[in-house]
């Protein structure tokens, strides 16, 4: 696969062409038919959840931008959300390179700011001060930067704290529920029937943020951003009744909890199966699993997932974590085209973090980052962009390089590797 006789270079040597985009351009600042555009755009996508949608404000009287907005997120309905919520104020919205594919020229007029998802970026801090202290506007993100794959929160970025304490400006929290339910990340190509409700609240306000130290901002955010959606939706007796319920649920369920075997599970549904013990379990219409045969190891869905994200770890601590696989990969340098790049090998380990070896256009490429350089992992199922494939993305200064496992669920398990392996290494 490589050129041995060559050396090796840091990046992707693209052809010439390949158009780049600038992620430290500055944002437009909203104009009146930006957010106009918006708001119709929430009004025409909100009502078609037939079941219903509610906002309810929290400590919000009389406060006005500039503000941090910080939303979980569950799925691209999080945005008409977020724009309903926030409406008449004007918004530069935070987004991924890879929302921007084929549609930069929209985002940009409607005042988004690019990033490489999981990279420490520069010009987002620049841009979070130009739209908080020069526009005087609301800057928004999505913290957890990925959907969220059980139903709850995801690791949120120590940045968040220094953003705010820096800016000296409060901080608000959108907390969806339902979005979730309503199309988890596992099966977001098949709809559930599910209210959404969510709760805007001011979390932080300005007097407050003068008073508290960076870790302290930092602890009430990741407080106030707890939830569960399978929790939520017991606690509400909300019945999802669709006879494919359970449908994918074996992207995130990759291990058996009875005879331990990993990525044999599949789905079809109501039901999660193991392929190498025989067992299964039923999903009912709250939520919750239970055995068809035998002991029903984990009812709340989370917990099952916490099991597996615990036994990862121990794998990691143990020193028997080694992730060697020959990937198909494509590349993704700028906003409008993914090129493939053939085939490359990647190795995963507590000591190495990513390495990602291959030739493309003549160059041998090596491409390295360190178990501290991110604290989470961008993972897609079925991933449009690249005719439905489950892939995971490492991402460079200047590049973001998609691989697509020999075993689809392993993008289940670098996601955990990664994130426990980042805090092993901070621990």
């Amino acid at each position: 696969m490589t050129n041995t006789n060559q050396v090796f270079t840091e990046e992707i040597c693209y052809p010439n062409n390949v158009k780049k985009y600038d992620l430290s351009k500055p944002p437009v600042k909203q104009s009146k038919t930006a957010v106009r555009f918006t708001r119709l755009f929430s009004k025409v996508l909100l009502p078609l959840l037939r079941e219903g949608h509610k906002i309810e404000k929290i400590n919000m009287d009389g406060l006005k931008p500039p503000y941090i907005l910080l939303s979980n997120h569950m799925q691209w309905m999080d945005f008409p959300v977020l724009f309903d919520a926030t409406y008449p104020e004007r918004v530069n919205l935070v987004a991924a390179n890879h929302v921007y594919y084929k549609d930069y020229a929209l985002l940009e007029k409607l005042g988004c700011m690019c990033t490489r998802k999981f990279t420490t970026d520069i010009g987002l801090v620049r841009n979070c001060h130009r739209v908080l202290q020069d526009y005087g506007d609301i800057f928004a993100m999505f913290p957890e930067a990925r959907y969220t794959p059980d139903g709850t929160q995801s690791v949120l970025p120590e940045a968040i704290g220094k953003l705010a304490k820096k800016n000296n400006v409060p901080v608000v929290i959108l907390l969806n529920h339902g979005n979730f339910l309503n199309q988890p990340f596992w099966s977001h190509y098949k709809f559930r029937k599910v209210p959404f409700y969510a709760t805007l609240k001011q979390v932080i306000s300005a007097e407050d943020i003068q008073k508290l130290s960076v870790e302290e901002i930092n602890q009430i955010i990741r407080d106030e951003f707890q939830y569960d959606e399978y929790k939520w939706q017991k606690d509400n007796n909300i019945l999802i009744t669709e006879k494919y319920r359970a449908h994918g649920l074996h992207k995130i369920l990759y291990q058996c909890p009875h005879c331990m075997a990993e990525g044999k599970t599949t789905s079809n549904g109501t039901q999660l199966m193991c392929n190498a013990c025989g067992k299964s379990w039923e999903m009912t219409e709250l939520g919750e699993l239970i055995a068809v045969n035998g002991e029903t190891e984990f009812s709340h869905i989370p917990d099952w997932y916490a099991w597996q994200r615990e036994n990862v770890r121990n794998e990691l601590l143990s020193g028997n974590y080694k992730y060697y696989d020959e990937v198909q990969v494509y590349g993704f340098p700028g906003v409008d085209k993914y090129y493939n790049l053939g085939k490359a090998t990647v190795t995963h380990d507590l000591d190495n973090g990513f390495v990602i070896t291959g030739q493309y256009n003549g160059s041998n490429y090596r491409i390295s980052r360190g178990v501290k350089s991110h604290y989470s992992l961008h993972i897609e199922y079925e991933f449009g962009h690249l005719k439905g494939v489950d892939c995971f993305e490492v991402p460079t200064k200047n590049d973001s390089i998609y691989c697509i496992p020999t075993e689809k669920y392993m993008v289940t398990k670098l996601s955990l590797a990664t994130e426990e392996a980042y805090k092993i290494a901070n621990e």
